[in-house]
């Protein structure tokens, strides 16, 4: 762990860092748009994993 700090994030914990609402990412998900992993029927997200994509997606007018 870096600086305390882990690499494994909550779904809420993500939507948080994102700030959006939890059914944004939840849509993320589903679509499979973030990159994500299921913990038995829980997702989890890595935080560089989440950074790197939110990096790739910089200027990208998109709609999610």
């Amino acid at each position: 762990m870096a600086q305390g700090k882990t690499d494994i994030l909550t779904l809420k914990e993500v939507a948080s860092y994102m700030r959006v609402n939890t059914a944004t990412i939840y849509r993320l998900v589903r679509t499979g748009k973030i990159p994500a992993f299921r913990v038995g029927n829980r997702w989890r997200f890595r935080r560089s994993s989440i950074d790197e994509w939110l990096n790739s997606r910089e200027g990208n007018l998109e709609e999610y």
